[in-house]
């Protein structure tokens, strides 16, 4: 199992080079703020509208299928799963249905049972009705049908736009472009060289970790262990010596990182501070940017 091809969660491609590459990582930067925020007390339709857009972008971009195959057919199965076991179910408002008419006869006076008096059903204005799905188990409602959309359409977007931003997006675009737009913080005393720091790192410490965690899974597939002998204890036991491994071999990469920038002189960001990107607004950065300001411009009408 090769986990930095099967998962290239986080993972920056650098080949082949598409449009989104070549895109200023400050605009992608503001596009991805862009869909995280659109969907916020949107409509259902812009919802949808929006996971189309990420859908049509991925195309577009002629990203390899082997890339994102895996990622996006999970996460649609995942958001499928979720938009059906919301749907399925309460809906959350605690509404009984009680009838117009008596169920019961009534007693008169006399003492004799009375039927209730059959009216003949009312005329509604419109087609209006809030019980989209009845039958047996199965209760569907226009709020639950609403929730449904909404949750995981919000999940799609969240986590397929961030990770299509990592995909195409250098860490070292990816920290330039923060550092730009975080820059004036500064001036309020926030050390916004060290979070950029902090994030160049972090972002080179993913493929680490997903090559530590793969050649322990390898080195304990070579061992050929009989998992039905040894039981539930002794699977728990690996297991957790396998952990305890991983974050000893972490932690041992980390101390290698610092002892190599602590050698090169590298002691606080702000004596020591890196251009990480040269920044270089092109065309088609600006109608990239033109796009953005349409697609806020239609949330505000139609979403």
């Amino acid at each position: 199992m090769d986990l930095l091809r099967s998962l290239p969660i986080g993972l920056y491609i650098e080949q082949p080079v598409t449009w989104l590459h070549r895109i200023d990582s400050r605009v992608k930067f503001v596009w991805l703020v862009g869909f995280l925020l659109t969907p916020i007390a949107a409509s259902p339709e812009w919802r949808l509208a929006v996971v189309g857009l990420l859908l049509l972008l991925t195309i577009s971009a002629r990203i390899p299928i082997r890339i994102w195959k895996r990622q996006i057919g999970l996460l649609l199965a995942f958001s499928l799963l979720l938009f059906l076991v919301t749907l399925v179910l309460p809906d959350g408002i605690d509404a009984n249905h009680h009838p117009r008419l008596p169920t019961t006869p009534i007693v008169t006076t006399e003492g004799e049972p009375s039927s209730p008096i059959a009216s003949p059903p009312l005329p509604q204005p419109t087609s209006y009705n809030y019980v989209v799905f009845d039958r047996g188990i199965i209760h569907i409602t226009r709020r639950s049908v609403d929730l449904a959309i909404r949750i995981s359409t919000l999940t799609f977007t969240l986590l397929y736009s961030s990770n299509l931003y990592l995909l195409t997006t250098a860490p070292e675009e990816i920290t330039a472009g923060v550092d730009y737009w975080l820059s004036p913080l500064r001036r309020l005393g926030l050390p916004v060289t060290e979070v950029v720091l902090t994030l160049t790192l972090s972002l080179r410490f993913i493929p680490l970790v997903l090559e530590e965690a793969q050649n322990l899974i390898r080195s304990v597939n070579t061992r050929a262990i009989n998992w039905k002998k040894i039981g539930i204890r002794g699977t728990i036991q690996i297991w957790l010596a396998v952990v305890e491994r991983l974050l000893q071999n972490l932690l041992l990469r980390a101390e290698q990182i610092a002892s190599a920038m602590q050698v090169r002189g590298f002691t606080s960001p702000d004596t020591h501070h890196v251009k990480w990107h040269q920044f270089q607004l092109r065309l088609w950065d600006w109608l990239v940017g033109l796009g953005l300001i349409l697609l806020v411009g239609a949330r505000l009408v139609w979403g």
